[in-house]
């Protein structure tokens, strides 16, 4: 969750949402990223999607049963439906988004059994650190 709490920090020096995301096998890393909606102009690049798609190029292949999602901000509907169809194994996030979140605060598409797949949810690690740097950035907006 650290790592993801420093890549967080980075998408705010670029403007961004501060929500960081690791995806990881074990200890080994294989992908870190922050929010990137701004800087890449898609509505797509949330932290989740993009180290999805590292994860996925760096194994070759689309299956990451064996990959863990660490994540600052409880994923929303798109990322969580993006976790489930990817077969993520499991999500580890921080801070609950009682506005967005598809993991358990306003949905739970996680672990709807009427889906192909459901991924392990462990929720709220690190969770105040992980919303005072969403606090910060937003308060700093105003």
């Amino acid at each position: 969750m650290r790592l993801a709490l420093e890549a967080a920090r980075a998408a705010a020096g670029r403007g961004e949402v501060p929500v960081g995301a690791v995806a990881v096998i074990g200890d080994r890393v294989l992908a870190t990223a922050g929010n990137g909606r701004e800087e890449f102009g898609d509505p797509t690049a949330h932290a989740e999607l993009l180290v999805l798609r590292e994860a996925a190029a760096l194994l070759g292949t689309w299956r990451l049963d064996d990959v863990t999602i660490v994540v600052t901000l409880e994923p929303c509907a798109m990322c969580a439906g993006a976790l489930v169809n990817a077969r993520v194994r499991r999500v580890v996030y921080g801070a609950a988004d009682l506005k967005a979140g598809a993991v358990g605060s306003l949905y739970n598409l996680c672990a709807d059994p009427r889906l192909n797949h459901e991924v392990e949810i462990t929720a709220g690690v690190l969770a105040e650190p992980c919303a005072e740097v969403l606090r910060e950035f937003f308060e700093a907006r105003r």
